[in-house]
């Protein structure tokens, strides 16, 4: 079953999941939350991160990123779904509802823009006291123009994540990639579950500051004059 939603809809058709390859896994922090989705802090976010990664120079300037979420501007969809249970509940704010696969694994969300978009990080809210084996305890993140050139950028392994996990995409070169696609795959769950529940997926991105912000000061009259707008 292949569930998709361009707004508040979600449809299904028969659909199957690529392969994939064995990775490393890696250490994974989270953050407790609880009640509404509130999205974690930009200015303090837990992360997760593979072990030895960041510098702490490199972790002090990611925090001091100013973020947007930018899911609204993406078309998602998913390999599955129960009714009552898809892309509306994954992007509804709240922490209570949740998407539930109705297939076998890895289960699938894909989140498509439609042009090439600067992504800074995922996050995921978790709930392993309230989904027990449903809840994903291995999370693949890939990223590319489609469905047919998706490359694995994170590889993690969860403990018992309750609260929100955010996961940094960056490039070779450490900046935020730049994508047309992101897939985030459920490779498997606790306890050797089937389906899987995530209850809340936000995507952020770089705010960009505004040029104006920083007009230069002119020493000649005749640029001085079109410095201010009347």
């Amino acid at each position: 079953m292949n569930c998709r939603s361009r707004s508040r809809t979600c449809r299904c058709e028969d659909g199957e999941g690529p392969s994939y390859r064995a990775v490393p896994s890696w250490n994974v922090l989270i953050r407790e939350a609880g009640g509404m989705a509130t999205p974690p802090s930009t200015s303090s976010a837990t992360t997760a991160t593979p072990s030895g990664g960041k510098s702490d120079q490199e972790e002090q300037e990611d925090s001091k990123t100013k973020l947007r979420e930018i899911g609204d501007q993406a078309v998602w969809s998913l390999s599955s779904c129960k009714p009552g249970f898809g892309v509306n509940q994954l992007r509804d704010d709240s922490v209570e509802t949740y998407w539930q696969s109705d297939g076998t694994q890895p289960h699938l969300v894909n989140i498509q823009f439609r042009r090439k978009t600067t992504v800074h990080s995922v996050a995921i809210y978790a709930d392993y006291k309230s989904d027990e084996s449903y809840t994903p305890n291995k999370i693949s993140v890939r990223i590319g123009n489609n469905f047919h050139d998706l490359q694995e950028i994170e590889l993690l392994e969860l403990g018992q994540p309750n609260g929100w996990i955010r996961i940094p995409l960056t490039d070779a070169q450490g900046r935020p990639v730049r994508t047309f696609m992101i897939q985030i795959a459920a490779l498997s769950n606790h306890q050797n579950g089937r389906d899987t529940h995530m209850r809340q997926i936000k995507v952020y991105a770089p705010t960009q500051e505004n040029v104006f912000h920083h007009m230069p000061n002119f020493s000649t009259v005749e640029c001085s004059m079109y410095s201010i707008i009347r």
